[in-house]
């Protein structure tokens, strides 16, 4: 019998039994796609991966879906890949979603806002809680289908000139700090500049800038921040775990095969846990290298933590009175947060607190 023949007479059932089905069920078209970073190259973690996830999808399509990554300003600006997405200049993109807050300050709720949650709570209310499925509601507005992108676990609290002793040295001074932790910022006396994470160490060198944050040991050292900036503050407060997105243009995703789909969503949670592990594992020895380099470490002090837990608080109230669709998510977001925290309290913080501690 003819195979063409055979396949319209035998139906699906018995094109499996027969073990002729992966030539004819699965046969899938060739893809190619673009993604645009938010980040440089030089930054082999965070940048790195949407590498991770590229080569996954490769690998799980047998190369079929190719998916070419393309550097911070490559294509479209660092900033600007929430548009290329939108308009669908390029298929997806890889980024903090807080860097978009200027368009609506609900982006910020999908990576990491202020007094937050943390890396793994941020992990569990986006898949376990709602917050996969409110921060897709929001997105859709912008024509994006999202992913969770990885995350760097709680950041450090930037470098600095000088050492922060107290409230009053906050006042008038020039911060590269990410996304919306500048809005809190601001409300301290602080002057926050969003400036793209390939162009800090110019701003610091030059003095443009009196301080920067960025990620942590691991990228900061890379980025050369130590040799202009002695003093490195912990913790980040504005980042307790900043979550990155795959953002994907929504007719381009909803334009593939079942089979396509379901490899970017294991592509995404791969890069997703691996980044954070990358980070988990090497920071550690870039601190110890940054200090053996008269690096100079310094913890926030407590008024300037708690003046900026309480204008965070404040700024969350007058949005939630302000922007029904950051009331919605946020609502959700900030329950879960208590709930989890009361755990973690017992467990987590318990187990931290008495461990680092120990001489090991």
């Amino acid at each position: 019998m003819e195979r063409r023949s055979f396949v319209r007479g035998a139906g699906l059932a018995g094109v499996l039994a027969a073990g002729v089905a992966p030539a004819v069920v699965h046969a899938q078209a060739n893809i190619r796609w673009r993604l645009a970073s938010s980040f440089p190259k030089s930054l082999d973690t965070i940048f790195g991966a949407a590498e991770v996830f590229s080569k996954k999808v490769n690998e799980m399509s047998g190369g079929k879906f190719q998916i070419s990554v393309h550097a911070g300003g490559e294509l479209v600006p660092p900033f600007g890949v929430v548009d290329a997405v939108q308009a669908a200049t390029v298929e997806m993109a890889h980024t903090a979603p807080y860097y978009f807050f200027g368009k609506d300050p609900t982006f910020a709720l999908g990576c990491a806002i202020p007094f937050g949650l943390n890396s793994r709570q941020m992990s569990a209310w986006t898949f376990e809680g709602n917050g996969l499925k409110l921060m897709r509601e929001f997105y859709a507005k912008y024509n994006i289908v999202s992913f969770p992108g990885g995350n760097t676990g709680a950041q450090m609290g930037g470098w600095f000139r000088k050492e922060v002793k107290s409230l009053a040295d906050m006042k008038g001074l020039k911060f590269r700090i990410g996304g919306f932790g500048g809005r809190v910022l601001e409300r301290i006396g602080g002057v926050p500049q969003n400036i793209p994470g390939g162009e800090i160490y110019q701003s610091l060198e030059k003095g443009t800038i009196d301080a920067a944050e960025w990620v942590g040991p691991y990228d900061d050292e890379k980025l050369g921040f130590f040799k202009v900036a002695p003093f490195y503050a912990y913790p980040g407060w504005w980042e307790g775990g900043p979550q990155l997105d795959f953002y994907i243009n929504d007719k381009a995703f909803n334009g593939l095969s079942a089979e396509y789909k379901a490899i970017v969503e294991a592509a995404a949670s791969h890069a997703h846990v691996e980044m954070q592990a990358k980070y988990d594992a090497r920071n550690p020895a870039a601190l110890k290298r940054l200090v053996g380099n008269g690096t100079k470490l310094f913890r926030f002090p407590k008024e300037v933590m708690e003046a900026s837990f309480k204008e965070a608080m404040a700024l969350y109230s007058e949005l939630s009175a302000t922007n029904p669709g950051w009331k919605k998510i946020y609502d959700d977001y900030s329950a879960f947060r208590r709930d989890s925290n009361l755990w973690f309290r017992f467990t987590e913080a318990g187990f931290d607190d008495f461990m680092q501690q120990q001489k090991l």
